[in-house]
């Protein structure tokens, strides 16, 4: 989507109905902040998750009620990445003030 020549921003959260919201800006706005900070921190917890993942997945004492817990969060976790993988895709101007770093090495996991 664009607004004019600009691209607009997908962000990381719906909006009450559920449709997606969008930013239109150069970028370094409260908004596109808050939105940076916002993914940041979906990308950490879904990290976090899947450390938690391998370790749950190896212990086979876990019940099928804790393993449908853990699917349900991984699914949340797998929609956050594609929904920022999504919005970085689509042309946004790239944000200055991302601290998103990739830590782990998730081929190893």
């Amino acid at each position: 989507m664009r607004a004019g020549d600009r691209p607009l921003r997908l962000l990381p959260w719906s909006g009450p109905e559920g449709k997606p919201c969008y930013l239109s800006g150069d970028g370094t706005g409260m908004l596109s902040r808050l939105a940076d900070d916002m993914e940041h921190t979906q990308l950490a917890m879904g990290e976090e998750l899947l450390h938690h993942a391998r370790e749950m997945l190896a212990d086979h004492t876990v019940t099928n009620h804790q393993l449908h817990f853990l699917a349900s969060r991984l699914r949340e976790a797998l929609r956050d990445a594609l929904r920022v993988a999504e919005s970085r895709a689509s042309g946004c101007p790239p944000r200055s003030n991302t601290r998103w770093t990739g830590r782990r090495d998730l081929a190893a996991e």
